[in-house]
């Protein structure tokens, strides 16, 4: 592999800064700067890793095989080079994230001339960063091209559902030893003849290829959600489960769904898959197949990835040869119905999984158009962190005769393995604040951090004002290209950036396992997304902290931030009791509106993100034109 300077080698501003293509391609650099070809091999279309059969399928890093769009900007994100060709993250020359052919501007690829991610796209000569348009909601057609299908259960072929054998020892429990189970856990259950919960994988009933696969990844006993939950999916009925997030429901529901495939008969051309999960983020689908691959390699399940933001081709491809489970998010899949590339005729396992989500992101009437895709007697299960009003009508129209558990209350609460500090401050102080906690974090020897922020234009602006303090922070939100939100994450994962500046898109939809800390910067729009934040440590029964701040503009949701608070067993700042009591809470908050329509004019023709950011002066200051941190992480790191 050939040397690269990745976040920040130097470098000097203007003109010939490197021209090799790093995160893709595999040529060298002329750059006096230094080579930066890496992360790369040949130059050809964005190729198989959308995981198809070979169980390698997500080993590959994430811009192996593409074509040489210059990875983030030809500089492989912050080696040399400068404003000039070839800058990094959106200089004007080429290939760079919004200048030249890539990502926007004057050529091909991902937008032709003048376009990318919306008229100018990341800082093209035109407006960059989304151009102003307006908003409104792009999803509102889709699906009306479907048409509702009639079926007749008395000629649509049969299939087997029910592989529930209860294991002896199971058996053998008294009725008394399960409830005291089922106490120690706070479980609540609904529905007749819930089968008992087993208490080790060998008496789930899995057959021996599935019990093989849990033994060799080191797992030791089932979570309470598994416990109860797999008994109840392998006995074919409808399943709603209910708990907190990072309580392995993913399992809970991708063994049985491997059972089910192997009790089916096989694909034939044409056919769609048999199992569909849906879910309301790519972050989360991306991770459900990463576990779908993990226990599906003994049986050769095929599996495919469906969502947006990424292009079409590859998910197509897969689909064509045929699938046994598709993870999907709503719109892109019906993108796919739509167009007649896969069908849902084979489908008889069907999962929505974080149901809740999915209905506050606005995916409801799509999920109403999927679902009646789907032959009415299929095993259907919902998986959610939350039981409101909107999720039990989605439920008693779609599940039939369903059984349900719950771990944990039903009312909202936070894991007490979580340790909750609100500050009551104002707007101006949040910066100063945000210091001190960072400062205070990485003495600690586990120190990986998220910060939530209210908006994109927010977690750019915080992240660009981090990394020119020489923080090793990057950003996340639903603006930044799919490959690139896949480097972060990956960045963030392997500890190499220990800061990640996320919206609410990474909110539920990454599972990171190691975040020691969470930093509300802007407080969410209503309590049950302030839960799933902090919702991303503490998580398999390790312990986290939270930190939050919470200015006037907030005092609507003191009342049930308080209550939050309360049953955790935490500190509550008395500014915040004061807030309460002076009439703040009541309503959860309004919807979520329209867009905003772009950011307007920022970085017009000098590199993206305005001005500097992001490429001209770059993330990080030092040197003029370095990409993504210029002069590397500064004095910190």
């Amino acid at each position: 592999m050939s040397s690269y300077s990745s976040y920040g080698g130097g470098g000097g501003g203007g003109g010939s800064g490197g021209g090799g293509s790093s995160y893709s391609g595999g040529g060298h650099s002329s750059s006096r700067y230094g080579n930066s070809s890496s992360y790369g091999s040949s130059s050809h279309d964005r190729g198989n890793d959308r995981s198809y059969d070979d169980h390698s399928r997500r080993d590959r890093k994430p811009y192996d095989s593409h074509d040489s769009r210059g990875g983030y900007g030809n500089n492989s994100y912050g080696s040399g080079g400068g404003g000039g060709s070839s800058s990094s993250y959106g200089g004007s020359g080429s290939n760079s994230y919004g200048g030249g052919s890539n990502y926007g501007s004057g050529s091909n690829s991902y937008g032709g001339s003048g376009g990318g991610y919306g008229n100018g796209g990341y800082g093209s000569n035109s407006n960059s960063y989304g151009g102003g348009g307006g908003g409104g909601d792009r999803m509102s057609g889709l699906g009306n091209g479907l048409s509702r299908p009639q079926f007749d259960l008395a000629t649509l072929p049969k299939f087997e559902k029910n592989f529930y054998q209860e294991h002896p020892a199971v058996t053998a429990r008294t009725q008394s030893e399960v409830d005291a189970f089922r106490n120690k856990h706070e479980m609540t259950l609904y529905g007749p003849n819930i089968p008992k919960p087993i208490e080790s994988f060998e008496e789930a009933g899995f057959p021996p290829y599935v019990l093989k696969e849990v033994v060799e990844l080191g797992f030791k006993a089932p979570t309470p959600i598994q416990a109860q939950g797999w008994p109840m999916a392998l006995s074919g009925r409808d399943v709603v489960g209910i708990a907190e997030t990072g309580s392995g429901k993913t399992l809970a529901y991708c063994l049985p769904a491997i059972v089910h495939i192997n009790a089916q008969p096989f694909l034939e051309p044409g056919d769609g898959p048999i199992v569909l999960i849906l879910a309301p983020t790519r972050e989360l689908a991306v991770q459900i197949q990463q576990e779908c691959t993990k226990f599906g390699q003994s049986s050769r399940i095929k599996n495919t990835c469906v969502y947006g933001g990424v292009p079409r081709g590859p998910q197509i491809r897969d689909l064509s040869r045929g699938v046994e489970i598709c993870i999907a998010t709503p719109g892109r899949l019906i993108d796919m119905l739509e167009s007649r590339k896969t069908n849902l005729r084979r489908v008889t396992y069907l999962v929505l999984d974080e149901a809740d989500r999915m209905l506050d992101m606005g995916f409801e009437p799509q999920i109403r158009k999927i679902v009646e895709q789907i032959r009415p007697d299929r095993q259907t299960l919902m998986w959610s962190a939350t039981w409101p009003k909107e999720v039990q009508r989605l439920a008693q129209d779609y599940l039939k005769d369903y059984i349900q558990v719950n771990v944990g209350s039903l009312n909202l609460s936070a894991s007490h393995n979580i340790s909750q500090t609100v500050e009551v401050c104002s707007e101006h102080e949040k910066r100063g604040k945000l210091i001190k906690h960072l400062e205070r974090i990485m003495d600690e020897r586990e120190h990986k951090t998220l910060i939530f922020t209210g908006t994109k234009r927010t977690a750019d602006d915080i992240t660009k004002y981090l990394r020119q303090d020489g923080w090793p922070a990057l950003a996340i939100h639903g603006d930044k290209a799919q490959n690139e939100r896949d480097w972060v994450l990956n960045e963030f994962k392997s500890g190499k950036s220990p800061i990640m500046v996320a919206t609410d898109v990474a909110s539920r939809g990454i599972d990171v396992k190691d975040v020691k800390f969470v930093i509300n910067y802007d407080f969410p729009n209503n309590v049950e997304d302030y839960v799933h934040r902090i919702g991303r440590t503490g998580r398999g029964g390790n312990t986290g902290s939270s930190f939050t701040f919470f200015t006037m503009e907030n005092a609507k949701q003191a009342k049930e931030l308080v209550g939050i608070l309360k049953e955790a067993n935490q500190e509550i700042d008395p500014r915040l009791l004061d807030m309460m009591h002076m009439g703040g809470g009541g309503g959860r908050g309004g919807g979520r509106g329209g867009g905003r329509g772009g950011y307007g004019g920022r970085g017009g023709g000098r590199g993206g993100y305005g001005g500097g950011g992001y490429g001209g002066g770059s993330y990080g200051g030092g040197g003029g034109g370095g990409s993504y941190g210029g002069g590397g992480y500064g004095s910190r790191y």
